[in-house]
């Protein structure tokens, strides 16, 4: 990445109205000022930013190429189009859509293609590292279907699968989720297909957090196992924020119409642009290095802040985040999230399996590699991000010592620029 864009019209923005403006600014400042290690987080390419500031925005497109319910989509429909074949190609896929506005909208679609409500649905524990999406009581999954849950196990903090096709067996579920939010390890996606058709269960894989890494090569793929795959395409894809789905082409109409008209209106045409330039930005080779590279490091920063005294749940990564259990220090998970991020290191506080602490305190911290890669990070810089999250965790709260640490987080991301100047 070697340049910002901020549109065609950012000094008459500044001009018009310079309140947001500062604001657009001061965020800019603080990605380039600080380690973002939200593992849900990256920075998109130039690329990608100027079609979501472009003349896209300001087009209705309800409906699909070819048949909208407005005119004047011929060229709008050429984007989606481009997009669709390269999702398709990209992942060897029958069937795409790009028109999901978030993951979680993806997922609302998956579910109206593939259930009714009420229906049994057996999903990841958000404790154990699920999504609100899979059967959370507060979200809209949990008040609307049966959600049963499976989890991990309590001595080595892998995915129970025997524990998986037992209760599949004992509740015949019309559908399997399988996808977390914050479990760091590879899923045996063939052992769940073979689970799904044991019992006769649509097999949906929710892919957003690790789909950069399979688009990249660097972890198998769920396309080929899975009825249906979601996801979202910021994350380690480095696209525009929102979500995407695959399927098989058996089930390409059903998931068509749970998007539009089922689930949403029209679709934001200049995020389907900016999905579309991160798709064919994700077919290079660079890419594919790029992919590779955030395993890499991310089982680095793993392993260093396992030196440093704290446990990686599981024992280590195998994606682009890992789970850390940071009971050793004596600190909790929200302390620990506040005293990085006074230290300029943002990052999140995160349940671990089996926490003893609620969900607003947490045990844990969640960390990513994605935005570090980006920037140019390697293994090397992963070892001093390691030292500073731990002295952020153990001195952060003596605003002395904050400081410092902040001024040497400053030091090192400046030799690895966010959107350098012009």
């Amino acid at each position: 990445m070697t340049e910002v864009y901020y549109g065609p019209d950012f000094e008459l923005m500044q001009n018009q109205d310079p309140e947001i403006a500062s604001v657009i600014l001061s965020e800019l400042e603080r990605q380039r000022n600080g380690l973002q290690l939200i593992a849900s987080e990256n920075f998109t390419s130039p690329a990608v930013l100027a079609a979501l500031g472009s003349t896209l925005s300001n087009k209705y497109a309800e409906g699909y190429p070819g048949k909208r319910y407005y005119g004047g989509c011929e060229e709008v429909d050429k984007v989606e189009v481009i997009g669709i074949e390269r999702a398709k190609k990209l992942f060897d896929a029958e069937h795409a859509n790009l028109q999901p506005h978030s993951g979680a909208s993806a997922n609302v679609a998956v579910y109206q293609a593939f259930t009714k409500p009420g229906d049994t649905v057996l999903a990841m524990s958000l404790p154990h590292g699920g999504h609100l999406t899979h059967g959370s009581k507060v979200n809209f999954s949990g008040k609307w279907f049966n959600v049963v849950s499976y989890g991990v196990r309590s001595d080595n903090e892998l995915i129970d699968y025997d524990e998986l096709r037992d209760l599949a067996i004992a509740h015949k579920p019309r559908m399997i989720c399988s996808g977390a939010t914050a479990y760091p390890r590879l899923i045996d996606f063939k052992k769940i297909r073979e689970i799904c058709d044991e019992v006769g269960s649509i097999m949906w894989v929710d892919a957003a957090h690790f789909i950069g890494l399979v688009a990249g090569k660097a972890i198998p793929s769920p396309v080929p196992y899975a009825d249906v795959v979601s996801f979202t395409t910021h994350k380690v894809l480095r696209g525009p924020r929102g979500g995407m789905i695959l399927s098989k082409a058996q089930h390409a109409a059903a998931v068509d119409k749970a998007v539009f008209p089922g689930m949403q209106g029209g679709p934001i045409m200049s995020a389907v642009a900016g999905k579309a330039i991160a798709l064919a930005e994700c077919a290079t080779t660079s890419y594919k290095n790029y992919a590779k590279k955030v395993v890499e490091n991310c089982q680095a920063l793993s392993a260093g802040l396992e030196a440093e005294g704290m446990r990686a749940v599981s024992g280590g990564t195998d994606t682009h985040l890992a789970l850390i259990d940071i009971r050793s220090t004596g600190i909790t998970g929200k302390e620990a999230d506040e005293r990085c991020g006074a230290s300029g290191i943002t990052l999140n506080k995160n349940a671990i399996p089996y926490d003893p602490q609620t969900p607003a305190v947490t045990s844990g911290i969640r960390v990513g590699s994605a935005a570090t890669t980006t920037q140019g990070m390697g293994i090397a810089e992963m070892k001093i991000i390691s030292s500073l999250i731990a002295r952020a965790i153990k001195e952060g709260d003596k605003a002395e010592k904050a400081a410092q640490i902040r001024t040497e987080v400053k030091e090192l991301v400046h030799n690895f620029p966010v959107y350098p100047e012009k």
